[in-house]
């Protein structure tokens, strides 16, 4: 099959960094290649990939202060993808509504996955404009604002399992992991760890937009600590090695998750998760299994004490089995044969959890 996969600009392919989109489509678009497709990543300059790459930005766009408009970017992306859709059997769009109107003039069939939230007014409207566009949700909880569009399937995002090692034993600290973000609640997981007496490590990202809400109100409980470690972002291999050697992941969110890739990365090397049940949450975390879902700070504080009950050989079995990459191509596959074969809300087709469960 002929497949481009057109990625978002911001990171690399797969990103050096922070970056959980663009790691899912670097897993995806490989793994594709090995089962024999010919596939075109349309994606930064500075990817890697054993896929043809077409690059629609000379590096990935975060890295690059200078640029302030990076739909500019995106727009180009687009209509170079559609430029050269005649030559291709299906497009797997990862930018969201942008490339709706080119889908809609477009004789090749283009799926969507839906990577962010979709419950925002807004999003609903627009996403209302376009119902003819065929969707895939990364949870079954993240379509549940626009229940009505032309969702083909559920795909679980998915992991090169062989990046994550399995630690049998842990270690003695906390993890939180991802980006300083108010929904992400940050201060949740500090207030966790200095009540547990446990030591807690931040490896995150800080966002332009987000340096205010740091500065103001999560450094000055990182001072006022010595629990406390703020290692700002790391790469795969040092998350991998940060997470393994964890007791717990902390994952304190206070909005509705529309997947929530480090907790598979966590759970890959065996460290439970400890999470607010908030989105995607139950869907990928086996309660008292692989982790504890929780409906309060309190009870996550109790659930800390609890963790030495939790197999970690159960959380890496839960991954492999859920949540690699083979698993999330095997959905894909599935799906791409649905848009070939003319699957519409008129025919009534609708598949349910491809990937896992």
């Amino acid at each position: 099959m002929r497949i481009a996969i057109v990625a978002p600009l911001v990171e690399s392919v797969p990103p050096p960094l922070y970056g959980g989109t663009e790691r899912v489509v670097s897993v995806l678009t490989e793994e594709l290649v090995e089962r024999g497709h010919e596939v075109t990543l349309f994606a930064s300059g500075d990817s890697h990939t054993t896929a043809q790459l077409v690059a629609n930005a000379p590096t990935g766009l975060r890295l690059r202060p200078q640029v302030t408009d990076t739909v500019a970017y995106t727009m180009l992306q687009l209509a170079e993808v559609y430029r050269q859709a005649p030559r291709f059997d299906v497009i797997h769009n990862h930018v969201d509504y942008l490339a709706f109107p080119f889908a809609r003039l477009c004789g090749t069939p283009t799926v969507t996955t839906t990577h962010g939230r979709l419950d925002r007014e807004e999003v609903r409207q627009l996403y209302g404009t376009f119902p003819e566009q065929p969707l895939v949700s990364i949870s079954d909880v993240q379509r549940l604002p626009i229940p009505g569009q032309n969702w083909l399937a559920t795909v679980y995002n998915g992991i090169d399992v062989s990046h994550f090692h399995f630690n049998p034993s842990g270690g003695d600290y906390l993890v939180f992991l991802g980006r300083i973000h108010p929904e992400k609640r940050p201060d949740r997981a500090i207030e966790i760890a200095r009540e547990v007496g446990i030591r807690l490590v931040i490896a995150a990202k800080i966002d332009p937009a987000d340096q205010a809400y740091y500065e103001q109100a999560i450094e000055p409980l990182i001072r006022s600590s010595t629990l406390i470690d703020y290692v700002g972002e790391v790469t795969e291999q040092e998350k991998d090695a940060l997470l393994g050697g964890a007791f717990a992941y902390l994952f304190p969110i206070d909005w509705p998750e529309p997947f929530g890739l480090t907790m598979v990365e966590s759970m890959a090397t065996g460290t439970p998760v400890i999470a607010y049940g908030a989105g995607s949450v139950p869907e990928i975390v086996l309660d008292e299994v692989t982790g504890f879902i929780c409906g309060s700070v309190s009870e996550m504080v109790e659930s800390v004490r609890r963790v030495p009950t939790l197999s970690r050989a159960d959380c890496r079995e839960h991954v492999e089995r859920n949540f690699s990459g083979s698993t999330m191509a095997d959905g894909y596959e599935r799906v791409y044969q649905l848009l070939l074969d003319g699957a519409s809300p008129e025919r009534g087709v609708q598949l349910h959890s491809l990937a896992a469960n």
